[in-house]
């Protein structure tokens, strides 16, 4: 696992530029994890600011956690804009399964944008897979075979799929891999789902879109959420120890502490 090494190394040394058209709920949290991860982020959904900024960024994450129709509306366009000029998409959708608008606009971003990696939690990936009832509000509450739920899916997409909760997953629809780094304080701070986005762009933005990338910011993500999760005193201190944990962390360190298995 020697490309966890690596591929830190590399966000850090080209701080990738990451659009994104993120939630208000946990926009600033998503601009600083992305700076403590390595990459440079941009917080825009304006449509004139779109056309030059999704052209030159180094990836683009949309996320649909606070939907309105002007954001929708932007998030296609970026999207279009991105493809356009080969620049990688991330999508997290956010409540997919919870409402009929949710859904719509899920449905939309996977087929006119097609983007290069999907995140969501497992009862998101579920949905979107086509398993009923898995979502309430932003949380997962089904469960199925997630791996193998994945791998069919991603392959049936074309892109790479990553499924999130006590246990991770991330396949390309060729192999399936096991992440089980992390701490359950993570499920007490809202965002950090959307968080992990902004990582997960950092890292594709720098590396390129792979499998390795989307595991590697994962790993990373969780690593740094389990040494913050050490000396926390509740919630609000562990969101701060996140931000200096994965600041902090030390590229040469990652390997010995992943939690990978490729099933």
């Amino acid at each position: 696992m020697d490309y966890l090494t690596e591929m830190m190394d590399c966000v850090r040394s080209k701080h990738p530029l990451v659009h994104h058209i993120t939630n208000y709920v946990t926009v600033n949290d998503c601009a600083n994890i992305c700076i403590c991860s390595g990459g440079s982020p941009v917080m825009t959904d304006e449509m004139k600011d779109i056309i030059d900024m999704s052209s030159f960024a180094n990836a683009v994450v949309l996320n649909m956690g606070t939907l309105n129709v002007r954001t929708v509306e932007s998030m296609m366009y970026a999207g279009k804009i991105a493809k356009d000029n080969n620049v990688p998409v991330i999508f997290d959708p956010v409540g997919a399964g919870a409402t009929r608008y949710r859904n719509d606009v899920a449905e939309m971003i996977i087929k006119k944008v097609k983007p290069e990696v999907i995140k969501g939690n497992s009862g998101e990936i579920s949905f979107l897979a086509g398993i009923q009832g898995g979502v309430r509000g932003v949380d997962a509450v089904g469960k199925s075979d997630v791996g193998e739920l994945i791998s069919s899916l991603a392959e049936k997409l074309g892109c790479i799929v990553a499924s999130t909760g006590e246990v991770d997953y991330v396949s390309d629809g060729k192999e399936v891999y096991e992440l089980k780094n992390g701490d359950p304080m993570q499920g007490n701070v809202s965002g950090t789902g959307c968080m992990l986005s902004s990582v997960i762009g950092s890292y594709v933005g720098a590396n390129g879109v792979k499998k390795e990338s989307v595991i590697s910011a994962i790993t990373a993500f969780n690593v740094a959420a389990e040494h913050a999760a050490k000396d926390c005193k509740g919630p609000g201190s562990f969101k701060v120890g996140l931000f200096d944990s994965l600041f902090n962390l030390r590229s040469e360190d990652l390997p010995k502490e992943a939690k990978i298995r490729r099933l």
